[in-house]
This record gives C-alpha cells, structure tokens and sequence, in this order.
C-alpha cells in the first residue's frame, strides 16, 4: 500500500479525538491537510475509513482495522528510529518537542542554548500546544517528547506506553489585587470564600486541581471568569476583577502590578517531561532529557538563593 507515517497517524488520532479540527491542532496541521491525508489513504485502499456524522466523524469497519494495524506500524517504525540511532552511538538528527505556553516563555530557550553548546548535530523542533493535550500528543507519535503538567490533587493517567518524568515542582501561591489583603505574608484558601476567582474550566487538569484543593479546605470557589490563558489571568488579577493562584514559572510571563501572597495550604505542580517508552533508549531523546533536568535544577538553584 502507497501511504506515508503521517496519514497513518491521523487516522490513528481519529479515534482518540472524533473530529479533524481536534486531530489538526494535535498534530500541527490545517483541518484541510487532515482531511487530504485521510483521502489519500481511502485512495491508498480503495476502500471509505470515515462516516460523517454531524460534525465528527466515524470511522468505518474497514477504518477501524487500519487504526489498529496502524498503530503497530508507528509503533515499529519508532523501534527503528531508535536501533538506527543507537547504531551510530551519536546524539544527532532532529527531534520535535511538543510544550506549553509558560514553558515555551521560561525554559524553552535556556534548553535550546545548551543544546546548541552541547550537541550541535542534534536539531530541536518545538510545537505549542494545550498542556493538556501534550500527552496525546507524545502518544500518537505527534512530537517525539513534550513538557507537561502533573497535579497530585488530579494526577495525569499513568500509561505503559508512556515515561512520565519529574523535572521540578511548583507550589502555588494566591495572587490578589494590590493592598486587598491588607499586608498579610499568607492566607488560608477559607479566606477566599467572598472572593472572586479567576480559573481554567474545571474540564482543564489545572482547574480541576485548584477546585480539589479548595473543596478539601470547605469552600467552593466562585469563579466568575473561566480563562485558560495565564497572561490574561495575571491582567485581571491586576485590574482588581479576582484571585488566582499562581507559580514562580507563571509570574515570568507578565510582569504585573499585584500581591503575591503565601498560601497556608500546599497545592503544587509537577513540570514533567513525557516520552514515548519505546523511545527511552534513543540517543537523541536521552540528551535532551538530559539538557532539560539541567535546566530544572538551574531553575531550582535560582529560586534556593
């Protein structure tokens, strides 16, 4: 059969995603490429892979057998990359990494710096996406590996086929309008009950996470602005509309006029790296898994002094 990794991978993200303009902004392409690459495939075949109804789409019996046989495939075509890589026993080619937004901002470029440095054969590709979507990401084959969020109140699903690395962890802290809290060094979350809140939708892990915490100290939050974008968050917290919590990582993003203020309760954030299993041993990927507990430890030793 004439088809390439990309069609297949589509496919293989249609059945995780149901519709083309989810499985486009995962894989970073145009809702239009992704549907040229599933028709490419049905030609590929001869056979129809997809049902349209309403606005998703479902794949049909015979695309359902090639989502399966397709994810063997990608999973064999990875092995390879990786034997090849371990056969030259050198750190160079190209990767793709998959980040979020304060990531791309904070760490992102200090990796870049000492990769150059470092390992100058090896090429870094970078992809903004959701934090969200990251994992699905890593997983479909989208982007060799990917920096990411974990939560202790709301961990992320633990997959075999996936390595789940620490780089550091964040604790939170509640940032309010300038002299609102009258000077006090810390707060309980209690005393946020008659507070406006500014948070991601309780769908989002970071929304679900602060909502844990605060239903675990007796309250529950009223949030009256629901809004993912952090530099947006931190504006409205310094025009006096709410609170929000926030990180170290969070407050490079905007230099802002505001209280931060210790939060008596500990509610924290994992920096993760995630890769594919199957890709632990390649060369490439080690050395920049490498760069990056690098740069978490720099990052760890600023905030120390």
């Amino acid at each position: 059969m004439d088809w390439t990794s990309a069609q297949l991978r589509s496919l293989v993200e249609l059945t995780r995603r149901g519709t083309l303009t989810a499985v486009a902004r995962a894989l970073g392409y145009t809702p239009g490429a992704v549907s040229q690459q599933i028709a490419a495939l049905e030609k590929a075949t001869g056979m129809e892979l997809l049902d349209r109804v309403g606005r998703r789409v479902e794949l049909t019996d015979a695309g359902l057998t090639l989502a399966r046989h397709a994810e063997r495939i990608l999973a064999t075509e990875a092995e390879a990359v990786e034997a090849l890589e371990r056969s030259r026993n050198e750190v160079s080619g190209a990767l793709l990494v998959g980040l979020f937004a304060t990531a791309a901002a904070e760490i992102l470029p200090l990796a870049l710096r000492r990769v150059r440095e470092a390992h100058p054969d090896l090429t870094v590709h970078s992809r903004d996406m959701d934090v969200d979507e990251v994992y699905d990401a890593v997983a479909s084959g989208g982007v060799d590996l990917a920096l990411g969020l974990d939560y202790p109140d709301v961990p992320i699903p633990r997959d075999p086929a996936l390595r789940v690395t620490q780089l550091y962890r964040e604790r939170f802290s509640l940032a309010v309008p300038a002299g609102s809290m009258g000077g006090r060094a810390e707060v309980a979350l209690a005393d946020t009950r008659d507070l406006g809140w500014i948070l991601p939708s309780p769908d989002s892990y970071y929304g679900r996470a602060v909502r844990t915490a605060c239903r675990r100290a007796g309250i529950e939050p009223d949030v009256q602005h629901e809004v993912t974008d952090t530099a947006a968050t931190l504006a409205l917290v310094e025009a006096g509309i709410g609170v929000s919590t926030v990180t170290d990582l969070m407050l490079g993003l905007r230099a802002s006029r505001f209280d931060v203020v210790r939060l008596r309760e500990t509610i924290e954030r994992h920096i993760v790296v995630v890769f594919r299993s199957s890709a632990e041993r390649r060369p490439t990927v080690a050395a920049l898994v490498d760069v990056l507990r690098a740069v978490a430890e720099t990052r760890q030793g600023r905030r120390g002094r």
